[in-house]
């Protein structure tokens, strides 16, 4: 059964900060990565849930760029306000979390979201 954003969004309790977004969006794998550029390198294609302190709009360009699921920003971290306007404008989902990031990926590994393939 494929995980999708919604259980995402309710199975590590995260909170939706882009509400239009197609909660239907299949994740195919995750990704950790703080530096765009390796992100941008490594991140992997489509489908892509990324964790990241970043909260710039170059965030979201590069989630654009590879296609990624969602964005994810660990630790209550609150997004840059014309990041989060570019995210809606490109339908890409943000969520924020309670979570630390070496948590969330452990909490993704353990629901069976894989690595994103490396480039």
């Amino acid at each position: 059964m494929p995980i999708t954003l919604e259980t995402l969004h309710s199975e590590l309790n995260l909170k939706l900060l882009t509400p239009e977004s197609d909660l239907s969006r299949e994740v195919t794998a995750g990704y950790c990565c703080d530096l765009l550029s390796w992100a941008l390198a490594h991140g992997g294609t489509g489908g892509v849930a990324w964790v990241t302190v970043q909260t710039h709009m170059n965030v979201v360009a590069v989630a654009t760029l590879l296609d990624m699921a969602c964005v994810i920003l660990p630790d209550n971290i609150d997004p840059e306000p014309d990041a989060l306007q570019k995210a809606n404008d490109e339908s890409i989902a943000i969520f924020k979390a309670e979570q630390n990031a070496y948590a969330l990926c452990g909490q993704m590994w353990a629901m069976g979201i894989g690595q994103a393939n490396r480039s």
